[in-house]
């Protein structure tokens, strides 16, 4: 086996700089096709990882104990779903009352009511000549904040005991809705109209604006569920959610909720659940099944360029073979082996993806910064990991596309190269 000295390294390296400047256009082309097969890579590796970071917050935000009981799996759409689905019963508002006396290993059971655009429903939330529609009101407990931590209050409080009891009419805004209705002034203590009912402002979320599988605290009114029950009757689509303390088994305590849900709904021991139990991890899944897409698409492009770059490497050291054959004679002449041949053009074809996987490296993490800069909720990094996996198919490219002329150059027999003119 042939093994190159730094001088010979040096050497190969200074000849590969010289074919692609004497070859501009083609080396051009060829650096461009590695340069946008890996930095497609790069950036959306670095842009994936960004937001898998981004939706995992999202999934602790939510409460990675807290479980949800809803009539339809989350994030599908009830119409496309077989009819024994379609056809399931509402859940009703005193089922949180039943699960937590029937299930002694959950905690903070809680039904929240929902009154949004994607029910099919309008809200407008007014004070004084300003307004805010598109808006989601929801009706809630005291134990709502404990059990999706992501509406956490900012200013003032959630929603008391009292408030629940005498179906009082307060409320708690995102806030977008407090800034657009009380811009540069305390919102707490004011009187709003919410589909012309009053109610008074207690309390003002942390802003948060959402993620693109759903919409954030910031368009989100919540009054006591008591009220809401009350201003509402046709908003039957209820959730229940409950949380599992860390000391206990999350499948047991799962269980007891399936059992209470199964004598509450009547549901023969012979027929499966007509309702479903899911976690914050379906948003997990829901854009795990999204990114494969992404990964795919930039398989694709990153594949093309490969592809174009590789073509043009082997094009570029098939003619750099043909100009360098006299050359090639010599080194045999003077003792060189074909291993020592073979060797020196594919570390020019090496050199050559290199440089254009470098760039690529160099866009990838510019894109990076760039959208990390442009949108700080997805921290796009750059990991060490990737940068590796860049030069490796920068080196893979070039072995496997430079090895055949490289051996057509190792192969071809020194008198005939000698008298190649």
């Amino acid at each position: 086996m042939a093994f190159m000295t730094l001088a010979q390294a040096r050497e190969n390296f200074f000849a590969a700089m010289q074919t692609l400047h004497s070859s501009k256009v083609r080396s051009a082309l060829t650096v461009l096709g590695i340069v946008i097969g890996v930095s497609s890579v790069i950036s959306m590796a670095a842009i994936i990882q960004g937001l898998n970071k981004f939706v995992q917050d999202r999934v602790e935000s939510l409460g990675s104990r807290t479980y949800f009981v809803t009539r339809f799996p989350p994030g599908t759409d009830p119409s496309h779903m077989p009819e024994r689905i379609r056809i399931r019963r509402y859940l009703e508002y005193d089922y949180a009352e039943f699960v937590r006396s029937a299930a002694p290993d959950v905690a903070n059971v809680t039904t929240v009511g929902t009154r949004g655009f994607f029910f099919g429903d309008s809200n407008l939330i007014t004070s004084g000549n300003r307004s805010v529609e598109k808006v989601i009101v929801r009706g809630a407990e005291p134990e709502y904040t404990v059990a999706l931590p992501l509406f956490n209050i900012e200013h003032g409080r959630f929603i008391s005991k009292f408030d629940e009891e005498h179906a009082r009419p307060v409320v708690v805004l995102g806030a977008a809705i407090s800034e657009s209705l009380f811009p540069n002034t305390d919102a707490l203590g004011k009187t709003v109209r919410i589909n012309g009912a009053l109610y008074e402002v207690i309390g003002i979320f942390t802003q948060d604006q959402g993620l693109f599988l759903g919409p954030g605290v910031d368009i989100f009114a919540i009054i006591p569920l008591s009220n809401f029950k009350k201003r509402y009757p046709e908003a039957k689509e209820l959730i229940m959610l409950f949380t599992v303390p860390k000391e206990v088994n999350a499948e047991t305590a799962q269980g007891e909720v399936i059992q209470a849900m199964r004598r509450l709904r009547r549901v023969p021991a012979d027929k499966e659940n007509d309702f479903e139990l899911s976690s914050p991890d379906f948003l997990s899944n829901l854009w795990h099944q999204l990114t494969s897409a992404l990964v795919i698409l930039t398989t694709v492009i990153s594949s093309i360029g490969l592809l174009v770059g590789g073509i043009g490497v082997m094009n570029i050291m098939l003619i750099s073979v043909t100009e360098r054959t006299q050359e090639i004679g010599v080194r045999k002449a003077i003792g060189a082996r074909k291993a020592d041949v073979r060797l020196q053009f594919l570390f020019e074809a090496v050199v050559l993806t290199l440089v254009g996987g470098t760039i690529g490296i160099l866009v990838g993490a510019g894109v990076s910064t760039a959208v990390r800069a442009l949108v700080p909720s997805i921290p796009a990094t750059l990991s060490y990991l990737w940068v590796l996996i860049g030069f490796a198919i920068s080196v893979g490219v070039g072995i496997f596309f430079g090895y055949y002329p490289a051996n057509l150059a190792a192969k071809l027999d020194p008198i005939a190269c000698l008298r190649y003119e």
